[in-house]
């Protein structure tokens, strides 16, 4: 299908513990007067929840699954529907946001709403680390520890803000680590580092509550951009965090940025990798990707994937 309303059966299912989650009957409710064929409606409030309701949901053969929730919720839907026709539609009610920014689905809940309704289908990547789905980045290090600074509270009361606050008390305590980058389909040698402060492997363009993965990165190129951060002086991190926004801090002298299709992340004791704002793995870590496993309703207007259709592939090609 190409289009949302092709849709014979949409289910909508709510993360109402997110940041806009209260939103949610209002969001319902404009949907169908739009007319998507929404028969089922389903809200949760803790991630164990969320697994088995989106199990059921696929299960229950809806072509439609309708999400509501911030990036890690979005991110446990793609996973369970990558590699079928199901369409997924999403409406931004977390704090950060990024894999509706990449694709420019609008954060007004009204203009979401309508973006379902009459949107158009495309078809995105999705990235496996160690077999579990990420969206828009994956990433051991620093991010990890931001993660766990955290808190809902935090994040409902503040928004956005809240990723700024976490940083600096993580960075506080962060330990540098030593790894290894491996690429198991030779298109790069070995890379051997002694103190990271942070390892990236993004599938999307953005992260981090609006941050960019590189200038050049894209949900729909095929490849992930990879990015290693060296441990150093504050003074260069805080130049490295002011070039965040657009990309450009891959050009710094204390980043390392390349782009695969695969990458192997060895650390020498087993570190957590933070998936979509999740912890959901642990290193050694397989980075792959997925080409177009993903149908997902976006504005028309939307110039950031396209629809390759059935025979695109994934890589390697069989």
């Amino acid at each position: 299908m190409k289009a949302a309303q092709d849709a014979r059966s949409a289910a909508v299912v709510i993360n109402a513990g997110s940041r806009r989650g209260a939103a949610h009957e209002l969001a319902v409710d404009t949907m169908r007067k739009a007319g998507v064929p929404v028969s089922a409606v389903h809200h949760v409030l803790s991630g164990a929840e969320l697994d088995g309701t989106l199990d059921r949901v696929v299960a229950n053969g809806h072509d439609l699954i309708v999400v509501g929730g911030g990036d890690g919720t979005v991110t446990s839907a793609a996973g369970r529907i990558a590699g079928t026709d199901v369409m997924l539609g999403v409406l931004p009610l977390g704090t950060a946001n990024d894999f509706a920014r990449t694709l420019e689905i609008p954060n007004n809940l009204a203009e979401a709403c309508a973006t379902i309704a009459d949107g158009k289908v495309v078809d995105i990547d999705l990235g496996r680390a160690n077999g579990e789905p990420f969206l828009n980045v994956a990433s051991v290090g620093l991010s990890v520890a931001v993660t766990e600074a955290l808190s809902p509270r935090l994040k409902q009361y503040i928004g956005p803000l809240a990723y700024a606050i976490a940083t600096l008390s993580a960075y506080a305590r962060h330990k540098a680590f030593p790894s290894r980058l491996e690429f198991p389909d030779g298109d790069h040698e070995p890379l051997e580092f002694e103190n990271l402060l942070q390892v990236a492997v993004g599938n999307g363009r953005h992260y981090g509550g609006g941050n960019t993965v590189s200038p050049t990165a894209g949900i729909d190129d095929h490849t992930l951009d990879i990015y290693a951060i060296l441990a150093g002086p504050l003074r260069e991190h805080v130049s490295i965090a002011r070039l965040l926004k657009d990309g450009s801090f891959i050009k710094h002298d204390r980043v390392h940025h390349l782009t695969s299709r695969r990458v192997r992340l060895v650390t020498e004791q087993p570190l957590p990798v933070n998936l979509d704002g999740e912890i959901a793995t642990s290193t050694p870590a397989d980075f792959t990707i997925e080409r177009n496993a993903v149908h997902v309703v976006v504005p028309q207007s939307s110039t950031s994937a396209l629809f390759d259709g059935p025979g695109a592939g994934n890589w390697p090609p069989v």
